[in-house]
């Protein structure tokens, strides 16, 4: 098959993904020619959100490349933010890779509202704001740095651009594509008494690095809004890698009032599929130990589903 007749089965193919409706081939497709194509022929293209925002996006990328082809980035993540957030709260994105959910945020808080980005990757820190332009964002602060539980320069190594927000502070003894240095700070030090009082929403997704991130905000976290909730994903073995664990994780948020729920994500097209014609996942009480790689949200909230 020649480049351009690919590239015109691409567009056919996304299309049909995209905006036809029903399932009926959609996950195979998605699974043995988009997915694989759109990674081994990576190009740069604006992909429109299925909530109206724009974005950049290079499709080697695991992320980039699923909101080109979806339309969306972990669907019932999005559509529990979408249901959580509300014009004049401040969201606080811990983690922002290229900005999906400081876009996303930025829309449902409103010019009242306001958005605190924080990026460690210095290249990834240029792509949120291109993104923030793009989409005339202007209640955004973006800042290029690190959270942890002190001060320190912290150094980040990527494995492979196939996965780019796999940028991690674990340790990695095979081949390295690209490493940067960054300095660290405990997340109050990053914010304004504001910023932290209104906080709606923090979400922490720092690719192990999850343990000094929550040590470090112990201080804040009896100074947020009573109906404050933080979303991490939370890694167990990276987290041990660095000497941390999610028993410890979990035992501070409960000592300060916070109960756990897990929130349902996958990562195959199967699954996005799916879940972008079903109904909301709604977070589940979890009580027991964190053995494998979870999407948690902490709330004051106690029951037995998230409403």
């Amino acid at each position: 098959m020649s480049s351009g007749s690919a590239k015109v089965l691409v567009w056919l193919v996304r299309g049909y993904v995209r905006h036809v409706p029903g399932s009926l081939g959609k996950a195979l497709l998605t699974e043995l020619f988009l997915n694989p194509q759109l990674r081994e022929t990576p190009s740069q293209v604006t992909a429109k959100s299925r909530f109206g925002a724009r974005f950049v996006v290079d499709t080697q990328d695991l992320i980039q490349r699923y909101l080109y082809m979806f339309g969306v980035w972990e669907p019932h993540m999005t559509r529990w933010l979408q249901a959580r957030l509300l014009p004049g709260d401040t969201f606080i994105d811990v983690g922002a890779n290229i900005g999906y959910y400081t876009v996303l945020a930025s829309g449902l808080v409103g010019e009242g509202g306001r958005v605190v980005a924080v990026e460690a990757s210095p290249d990834f820190h240029q792509r949120l704001l291109e993104q923030v332009r793009l989409n005339r964002r202007d209640n955004v602060r973006a800042v290029n740095g690190a959270v942890s539980d002190e001060r320190r320069t912290l150094t980040f190594v990527l494995a492979s651009s196939a996965n780019m927000g796999a940028n991690s502070i674990v340790p990695y003894d095979g081949p390295v594509e690209s490493s940067f240095e960054v300095e660290a700070f405990p997340l109050g030090e990053l914010l304004t008494p504001e910023e932290i009082s209104t906080a709606r929403v923090i979400k922490i997704d720092v690719e192990g690095a999850e343990g000094s991130v929550v040590r470090g905000m112990v201080p804040l976290l009896d100074k947020l809004r009573p109906d404050c909730e933080i979303t991490v994903e939370v890694t167990p073995d990276r987290m041990t890698q660095l000497g941390d664990s999610a028993e410890e994780l979990m035992q501070t948020m409960q000592e300060h009032g916070f109960h756990a729920y897990r929130l349902a994500n996958e990562y195959t097209p199967e699954s996005y599929v799916t879940a972008l014609r079903g109904k909301r996942a709604i977070p589940v009480r979890w009580r027991g130990p964190v053995v494998e790689e979870s999407d948690l949200i902490f709330s004051r909230v106690d029951a037995e589903t998230l409403p």
